[in-house]
């Protein structure tokens, strides 16, 4: 599969990023934000994506244009990549430990955009990213791949690891649902169309 170029300029960021989702599972550039770096490596490493990203943005002001405007990136990103549903299995359910805390995680590739967020995550500064801007980042995500997304943290206690649980947990998800079933005849679908 090749890889998606996808850029966004606005008053706020100026982003450049590629996608390819049948990767080595790399990621290269920055956001300039560390902890969500950290959670795009290792989205990227549990998704088997490779992901490059430049971006400048009003990191100054705070984290919320840059992580909101990399969700929907990534979401057009995502989006072109699957534009041929053809054997793609669609869908993808992960449980994810991560030390003490736990989450669960399904995706729909159904090509209509939903998120059901259920994840009390303490509003706190990882770094220098909010805790609120993890559902902002997977809303962006999902509205923008017109995916239907469920994310649930069933519990845990330290933040840092509840916010790596729903990352992992939609890696994993996501890699199951655009795996290729090559017993699946065109789309899986009854209106065959997805």
């Amino acid at each position: 599969m090749k890889s998606i170029l996808i850029q966004r300029t606005t008053k706020e960021t100026d982003i450049n990023l590629t996608l390819n989702i049948r990767g080595l599972g790399e990621f290269k550039g920055t956001s300039n934000i560390g902890f969500f770096d950290h959670m795009l490596t290792l989205l990227c490493k549990h998704a088997g994506w490779d992901i490059a990203l430049t971006m400048q943005g009003d990191i100054e002001v705070d984290d919320h244009h840059s992580i909101e405007d990399v969700g929907i990136v990534l979401g057009l990103a995502l989006a072109k990549a699957l534009e041929d549903k053809s054997s793609l299995a669609r869908y993808g359910d992960c449980f994810l430990p991560m030390d003490e805390a736990l989450a669960h995680v399904i995706v729909d590739v159904s090509g209509r955009s939903t998120l059901v967020f259920d994840a009390r995550l303490d509003k706190v500064m990882l770094g220098s990213m909010s805790s609120e801007m993890v559902k902002e980042f997977f809303k962006a995500v999902a509205f923008n791949a017109q995916l239907t997304l469920h994310m649930r943290l069933l519990y845990g206690e330290n933040t840092h690891h509840c916010v790596e649980a729903l990352f992992k947990g939609f890696a994993r998800a996501i890699k199951a649902a655009t795996t290729l079933d090559p017993t699946i005849q065109g789309v899986l679908s009854s209106k065959g169309v997805l």
